[in-house]
């Protein structure tokens, strides 16, 4: 599924938090991983005074950046896999395009990064990724305490809706490389339901929320098991990424893997903005998964 992983890299801590989970899923599936640092120069200048950059500042921003991938380099406990490159320009627009032209099927980075000059793995310029690459991105917060590669246990968030289904491929065959037990989990989200403009009791609504959601967790638990996997299933309500967090948190979640869009209404909370809830706080690696197209 992954056969070229990108780190892009600062050099910051969190950034290379991600790389080492981006050098776990390569040895996991046997994948090359390109080290790739941005060299800012209109960050580092202002976008006035870009054409007036000397000559020793744009030498300076470069050495920054190959300490960046050095620093990469050094975590890495098989460097043949690995691929590096520095390139100029607008951090996130230059990830994005170097991971279509380089035929990259993940791309893994920290969701905060250092302040200043080399500030593109800040969580901004991650969200921008997340939002328009149309390939999975996964995302680490600083501070996250999974180890990388030691993914035991693998929540992925359903509503049943196509744009929660693209996640669910990623995450049973990182399940199934790393033999980790599936968390299937819907969560109806009682406020949408109160609010909803319908004819039907909340009592109803409930119950037959409920039942789609048993439904949807099956789809991924029938799947589960045909790969050999342990799964579980919940049903639960209340507010969408607060109790998806809680259940990571509570069954010891190592990864999470949900799409960035989900139905709107009912049971929304696979849109963008929870799924970018869950990026900026849950205390393991996130991998969102587009299921807009690219130019979305």
């Amino acid at each position: 599924m992954y056969d070229t992983i990108l780190v892009p890299t600062d050099g910051s801590e969190h950034a290379v938090q991600a790389a080492e989970h981006g050098l776990a899923l390569a040895r996991l599936f046997d994948a090359t991983v390109h080290v790739l640092t941005v060299v800012d120069v209109d960050g580092a200048t202002g976008p006035f005074d870009e054409a007036d950059a000397d000559e020793d500042l744009v030498t300076h921003l470069e050495a920054a950046g190959e300490d960046a991938i050095e620093s990469v380099e050094a975590v890495a406990t098989d460097a043949d896999r690995l691929q590096t490159d520095v390139v100029t320009g607008e951090p996130a627009e230059s990830i994005l395009e170097y991971t279509a032209s380089h035929d990259v099927d993940l791309v893994a980075m920290g969701t905060h990064g250092r302040t200043g000059l080399d500030r593109y793995v800040t969580g901004s310029v991650t969200e921008h990724v997340v939002r328009h690459a149309d390939v999975p991105v996964l995302s680490v917060r600083a501070g996250s305490h999974a180890a990388p590669g030691e993914y035991d246990n693998v929540l992925i968030p359903t509503d049943g809706s196509e744009y929660a289904s693209v996640a669910i491929d990623h995450g049973l065959a990182i399940a199934e490389r790393a033999d980790a037990r599936v968390h299937a989990v819907n969560v109806v989200d009682l406020g949408d339901l109160a609010a909803s403009p319908s004819l039907t009791t909340p009592t109803e609504l409930a119950s037959r929320f409920e039942s789609a959601g048993e439904d949807a967790t099956e789809v991924i638990a029938g799947r589960a098991r045909a790969a050999g996997l342990d799964v579980s299933t919940e049903v639960r309500e209340g507010v969408p990424a607060k109790d998806l967090m809680q259940y990571a948190d509570g069954n010891d979640v190592d990864l999470i893997a949900m799409g960035t869009h989900g139905r709107t209404g009912l049971s929304r909370y696979l849109l963008g903005s929870t799924t970018e809830r869950i990026i900026r706080h849950a205390d393991m690696p996130v991998l969102a998964v587009n299921a807009q197209p690219a130019d979305d």
